[in-house]
């Protein structure tokens, strides 16, 4: 079975259109008990990081999920929450669930040239693990260019910074990584929206239902 964290957070119905797509009916759920009993979990996530907080907290979720022991993916959002701490919040920042060592930054532009939030696609780099089997295409001939077969689609103004449990890399601005995906113990993460993000993102949730992670 697999379960996806429902906690009135965004872009739940996307990550539920995409497993379907891939001929998988997940079920939807705040349940402890069906948490606990499912094969791969996924957490979305959308929005502004003290209010998803807010929201686990109300319903208990903030202490059952760091103690799941099934493969668990963040997405967007979800990725940031399972960190420390973010500096997004009302308060001058917010704590997170802790599944993981990292803080949440907010980007800051060096010129008029970037925006601040970090939207549209972009490629990956530095992919670590069975998560992304069957990825990082071959260079484009002749420009040394990543292929199109590593872009995937981003919207975020908040980013987790490279660390020891980063397993995949993007850049904003140009030369600049941040954690594109992050992973400690059965707890993976997502930045870009894999759920939006093509054949990519296809590949991706498939290696998450059907991989040996």
């Amino acid at each position: 079975m697999v379960a996806v964290v429902n906690y009135q957070g965004g872009n739940v119905q996307s990550v539920l259109f995409a497993l379907e797509r891939l001929g998988v009916e997940a079920v939807l759920t705040d349940e402890v008990d069906v948490l606990r009993a499912a094969d791969k979990v996924l957490f979305p996530g959308e929005g502004e990081a003290s209010s998803a907080m807010a929201a686990l907290r109300a319903t208990g979720l903030h202490e059952v999920l760091p103690t799941l022991t099934q493969p668990f993916l963040g997405i967007c959002l979800g990725m940031q929450l399972l960190g420390r701490r973010s500096a997004e919040g009302p308060a001058g920042g917010t704590e997170l669930l802790g599944m993981l060592p990292f803080e949440v930054a907010r980007f800051t532009p060096p010129d008029a040239a970037h925006k601040v939030p970090h939207m549209g696609w972009n490629n990956l780099h530095d992919l670590q693990g069975p998560l992304f089997a069957g990825l990082a295409g071959p260079p484009v001939a002749g420009t040394g260019a990543p292929s199109a077969a590593d872009y995937v689609y981003f919207v975020h103004s908040y980013y987790a910074p490279v660390g020891d449990y980063t397993i995949a890399q993007a850049s904003y601005p140009a030369g600049v990584p941040f954690s594109a995906g992050v992973r400690h113990r059965n707890f993976y993460g997502l930045q870009f929206h894999v759920e939006k993000s093509g054949p990519v993102g296809e590949q991706i949730l498939r290696n998450f239902l059907h991989g040996d992670l």
